[in-house]
């Protein structure tokens, strides 16, 4: 790049910034009013804000009744505001920070305003209750962390944003709310105000693009939570991570410490030497099964329909059940509850549009909807990872009536969210949420009949996977008392999982009959799961949170596996009812220094007629303000599990199935957690170290088989166990304009099956080393972000021979021996991804952005697996290798 063009980009940058910080120090009465308004004074306020940058804090359903109905004539912002004022009852002023606070009848209402108040704390011991929203769009806002300044006495947000404090010391306290994404909010109480069913507003951080940016604000994507091995993401500060498409929960995700990023081909978590399918995933209380669109290059769920992430590395609460390593709770968005609202994105990949449609003031609806579509990326990735195009015959004149292939490829993902909330008092939230996803890929082909002179030929291949989710959740929730909050919540979801290659080939002699070959595979996996749940939490006091529940869990599950058309190798169908009760309290000691969270779950699984016990404690100790030493051990079950399906040729799939206590028995693992963390200055430092040791594994595999005759497929299912013992350490930058983070993860799972061989052997996804480096930095309205991957190869069992057998029905089988199990492992792998976005907003104050990103900047050639083929007894290998350089732009439009 030129030096002048260099300076002409940097003198850009700082105008941008200098016009940013000129429009902050504006006082009122330079901003000018000028126009007709027959509006009503909350539209008239966001009109205020959107042009001239001027923050408001206000109870927006009163102000939605107060109408606005004059000609301004260019006066000035400040007389404006005093009319109004006069006129309505109301009083606002203005913080230090520029933002107006309004207050109504006296300065009795708006709870997030600092009220002057210098007089004496009347009362003392006081409960504080509410609900917590965004202030723009009225969305109630999930696990806001909320603490009495100075003091340990603090709660967070249920699912619904209701909360309440006990044990408040004085009605002149000052309570801080910390929400990631969101400004830091802090209310200082007085007498004066109501301090119960207080409406507690929001600011997001990312409608602040054209502001100073202010110390102490969080800026940060990710944040570490207190609980031990929790993270918190939220969708809104996505975009500033590079994607191979659009912004993505569980890509996100893998870039945090003790996930592996390392498997490109899956959004699933590899969590602490876990596997994907050992991971909890609910969204808005139905599980999900799979994770993956396209090759796994994105995730199932779409982030403009998502209000809140919350993952558990390890060590949750008894309140989750039916896996052995993580949880990932994702919340939806119940739609904007003030306006009617349009948006969605377009890059290469894909179109995705949403609407949020308040109906009422008591009712907020969400419809989100995302395709895929042929492109040059699409065909990129599918160029890379789809389904080879089989050989065709060619035309030849020495072979008259030779025909070639006819083929035609097809490919596509899509899914739909929708979400109805419904209001009816305060105190209660009725919502219904559904989603329906599918990917299809379809790769088909015919070979028309022909002559060739010693009769005829034709062929047909059957090339087609297909696979997909549904769920839908009805909930009610109440929240009876500053005390006692109760959730209802009943659940249908399902997941298939269809795989057809095979091909049919049907020669027909000019003398005798005509012989049909079929060879190949079909592969379904079908699963329904039906379940119902009801939860209560009981503030017994600041020192104890009691919550208990109960849930109940149908599980059907349908396995088949055949090949040639003629061998059937599986057949599972699977039905069990699952019954689970959990109690668990969250109890303070010594001064707000301890903090102890005692459970237990206990599970009653009908098909092996057992009951499971699953204790589990955590802790925290805080030194001081700076450091905290956390400790967690606890015992985890489940019931509904995959299966590895060893593949050394073509590489090994799996499979889901319940345990039987038989062949297949239940998978359990018992861990072991410590850690410290240490926070000053912006800068946070976490280390936690982990032993996991797990029971029930189990993998199915035919290389031990040796010949047809009389083979009972079922013995080919295997058992072991496991060990996983790691490290994870991560420092975090979490203000100011630059943020990120640096995290390594050492580790080592290994596996244990008698009958593969006597020594353990590492497991398929184990990763030794793993380093994640986050950097973003933002630069007024510019975002750019960069980062990188490096992460030890993972071992794969490599074969050393092969032969093939000619069987009776004219197909063949291919056998091998193979090198120790998981013994030679794949070379290291390492990729950089960055990206730039530019963001603006429009008219009506929605965000807009245009983003690039370049994914595998330096073009690593990573392998992903290899495969095999046996010619003439001879092997021949064959690397398939993840993707390279690939570029992407994207365009983000939301009206509000």
């Amino acid at each position: 790049m030129k030096r002048s063009t260099t300076i002409n980009i940097a003198l850009l940058f700082l105008l941008i910034n200098y016009h940013s910080f000129g429009q902050n120090e504006r006082e009122l009465n330079e901003i000018v009013i000028d126009g007709l308004y027959q509006t009503t004074l909350d539209h008239f306020l966001d009109e205020v804000e959107t042009k001239h940058g001027i923050k408001f804090s206000y109870d927006r359903e009163k102000f939605s009744e107060i109408e606005v109905n004059h000609r301004y004539f260019k006066q000035p912002l400040d007389i404006v505001l005093e009319t109004l004022a006069k006129n309505n009852d109301l009083k606002y002023k203005q913080d230090a920070l520029g933002k107006i606070h309004f207050l109504q009848g006296g300065g009795v209402i708006d709870t997030h305003t600092l009220i002057e108040y210098s007089g004496p704390s009347i009362r003392g011991d006081l409960t504080i209750s509410g609900q917590i929203k965004d202030d723009k769009t009225g969305e109630t806002l999930p696990f806001v962390a909320i603490q009495v300044k100075g003091q340990r006495i603090g709660t967070t947000s249920n699912v619904d944003g209701f909360f309440s404090v006990l044990n408040v010391p004085t009605d002149t306290s000052t309570i801080e709310f910390s929400y990631i994404g969101y400004e830091r909010l802090e209310i200082k109480l007085n007498p004066k105000i109501k301090i119960t069913g207080m409406v507690v507003e929001m600011a997001s951080g990312a409608t602040k693009l054209d502001e100073v940016v202010i110390a102490g604000t969080r800026e940060s994507v990710m944040q570490v939570n207190e609980k031990m091995s929790a993270i918190k993401l939220t969708p809104s500060q996505l975009d500033k991570l590079p994607s191979l498409g659009e912004k993505d929960i569980f890509r996100s995700l893998q870039l945090m410490p003790g996930i592996s990023a390392a498997n490109e081909n899956s959004s699933g978590l590899y969590i602490r030497g876990g596997t994907p399918d050992q991971v909890l995933v609910t969204y808005d209380g139905f599980t999900v099964y799979h994770v993956d669109h396209l090759f796994g290059f994105y995730s199932a769920f779409n982030s403009n329909a998502i209000k809140d992430v919350n993952l558990y590395k390890g060590s949750f609460e008894s309140k989750y059940g039916g896996r052995v390593s993580g949880v990932a709770e994702i919340t939806g968005k119940d739609g904007n509850q003030n306006d009617f609202n349009i948006g969605g994105d377009l890059s290469l990949l894909s179109a995705n549009v949403f609407t949020e449609v308040p109906i009422g003031r008591k009712i907020s609806t969400l419809f989100a909807v995302r395709k895929s579509y042929k492109g040059p990326l699409y065909n990129t990735i599918f160029d890379a990872f789809g389904p080879e195009e089989q050989e065709a015959p060619t035309q030849n004149a020495n072979r008259p009536g030779f025909s070639s292939t006819s083929s035609t490829v097809s490919s596509f993902f899509y899914d739909i969210n929708g979400k109805i909330t419904y209001r009816p008092t305060s105190k209660d939230v009725l919502s219904m949420s559904l989603y329906n996803g599918k990917d299809d890929l379809d790769n088909s082909s015919e070979v028309p009949s022909f002559g060739a002179g010693f009769g005829s030929f034709s062929a047909n291949t059957s090339d087609i996977t297909q696979w997909g989710n549904k769920g839908v959740s009805l909930k009610w929730a109440r929240q009876w008392s500053d005390k006692l909050y109760t959730n209802i919540l009943g659940s249908n979801s399902s997941y298939f999982s269809n795989r057809d290659r095979t091909n049919s080939r049907t020669i027909t002699p000019d003398v005798g009959e005509s012989r049909t070959i079929n060879t190949g595979l079909l592969e379904d996996n079908h699963i329904k799961d039906q379940s119902i749940k009801a939860d209560v939490r009981y503030q017994l006091s600041n020192k104890h949170t009691l919550e208990l529940g109960t849930h109940i869990t149908k599980n059907d599950i349908d396995y088949s596996y055949s090949q040639n058309d003629t061998i059937s190798i599986i057949d599972r169908k699977d039905e069990a009812n699952i019954y689970a009760f959990y109690l668990q309290d969250q109890v303070w000691m010594f001064g707000q220094k301890l903090k102890i969270n005692p459970g237990a779950r206990v599970t009653y699984y009908d098909l092996t007629g057992e009951t499971y016990i699953e204790p589990r404690i955590s802790a925290n100790y805080y030194l001081n303000n700076q450091i905290t030493l956390k400790a967690s051990i606890g015992r985890y079950n489940q019931f509904a599990k995959r299966v590895i399906r060893e593949d050394v040729l073509q590489g090994s799939r799996d499979f889901w199935a319940m345990a039987d206590g038989d062949k297949l028995p239940v998978l359990q693992s018992d861990q072991l957690i410590a850690g410290v963390s240490y926070e000053k200055n912006g800068f946070l430092f976490d280390m936690e170290g982990y032993v996991k040791k797990l029971t029930g594994l189990s993998e199915y595999s035919l290389r031990f088989t040796t010949d047809q005759g009389g083979i009972n497929y079922e013995d080919s299912f295997y058992e072991g166990t496991g060990t996983t013992r790691g490290i994870d350490f991560m420092v975090q930058k979490t203000h100011g304009n630059y943020t990120g983070w640096v995290s390594y993860t050492l580790s080592k799972t290994k596996y244990n099956f008698p009958d593969f061989q006597e020594t353990d052997f590492a497991a398929t996804h184990d990763v030794t080393n793993e380093i994640n480096f986050v950097n973003m930095y933002k630069f007024g309205p510019w975002d750019f972000s960069l980062t990188w991957i490096y992460a030890t190869g993972r071992p794969y069992t490599e074969p050393t021979g092969g032969y093939s057998v000619s069987l009776l029905d004219g197909t063949s089988q291919d056998y091998v021996s193979v090198s120790g199990k998981n013994a030679v492992r794949f070379p290291d792998y390492h990729r950089m991804d960055a990206s730039v976005s530019y963001s603006w907003k429009g008219k009506r104050g929605g965000t807009n952005s245009i983003s690039t990103s370049f994914f595998n900047l330096y073009n690593r050639e990573n392998i992903w697996y290899k495969e095999y083929q046996i010619e003439e007894d001879e092997l021949i290998e064959t690397n398939i290798k993840y993707l390279g350089f690939t570029p992407n732009i994207s365009l983000t439009f939301k009206l509000r």
